[in-house]
């Protein structure tokens, strides 16, 4: 069956199954699981959308706006509207902490890192108060882009104290290989999860539309003698990533 067929509103529009622009969208939805639309194809242009379905061109930007921020297709400068390849989504635990590099090891996934920042600095004051810096402190800093089998996962960016990490410049994959080695790998972490829309920026590195979801991620974690070893704040793709979390009945 063709796109243009599929779309015929005779098929699947119905007056009493809610806005047209969300039924529009889940048909569209249909025809990307279903084959019909496979990865990397174009989709008509939205005028022509507008005439196949008997729909305004309103409606049918609402809707293409939708896909464009769940992930499911991409609009490309010039060329138009495109499925996108679907990503396998990857699982974390949050029982354990570990790092990026060690998560993707244990699912046979290949990582690799582009460095956007790797240096010693002057720190921010929220590093100074986190991390219990001195006024005439530096810290170390590494901001990097996370990949994992060929595909941009996540951009992370960590501080630590130069007694902690010297010389930020021996961090080549993972960090807490790094620390371990040094003798002062994390042994527990304080981590706090909040659901956002990607800003451009950020967006273009992760390979997504801006506005696609995401996750930020912002993990304080401790030495066994209890001083903060490492601020870390990450943001993930939301349509690669879930955090996992197995909950006890108390009492």
């Amino acid at each position: 069956m063709t796109i243009t067929e599929f779309l015929k509103p005779d098929i699947w529009f119905d007056q009493g199954a809610g806005p047209r622009y969300v039924q529009l969208r889940r048909r569209l939805e249909e025809a990307i699981q279903s084959g019909v639309l496979p990865p990397n194809s174009s989709l008509p242009p939205e005028r022509e959308i507008a005439e196949i379905t008997d729909l305004s061109r309103v409606t049918v930007r609402k809707a293409m706006h939708e896909l464009v921020q769940q992930g499911a297709i991409e609009q490309r400068q010039g060329s138009g509207s495109f499925v996108r390849e679907s990503t396998a989504r990857v699982e974390q635990s949050l029982r354990h902490l570990t790092s990026f590099t060690e998560d993707m090891q244990q699912r046979g996934l290949e990582t690799t890192s582009k460095w956007l920042e790797r240096g010693v600095f002057l720190p921010t004051e929220e590093e100074v108060s986190v991390l219990g810096l001195g006024a005439e402190d530096s810290v170390a800093r590494i901001y990097r882009l996370r990949e994992a089998g060929g595909q941009p996962m996540a951009l992370e960016r960590a501080a630590l104290p130069l007694s902690i990490l010297p010389n930020p410049l021996e961090v080549t994959t993972s960090l807490y290989a790094t620390l371990g080695v040094i003798g002062h790998r994390p042994v527990r972490a304080i981590q706090k999860i909040s659901a956002i829309n990607l800003e451009s920026t950020e967006a273009d590195l992760l390979n997504v539309a801006e506005g696609t979801a995401g996750l930020r991620i912002q993990r304080l974690s401790f030495l066994e003698d209890g001083r903060v070893a490492e601020l870390t704040r990450s943001l993930y793709r939301g349509d690669a990533y879930d955090f996992v979390a197995e909950l006890q009945l108390s009492g």
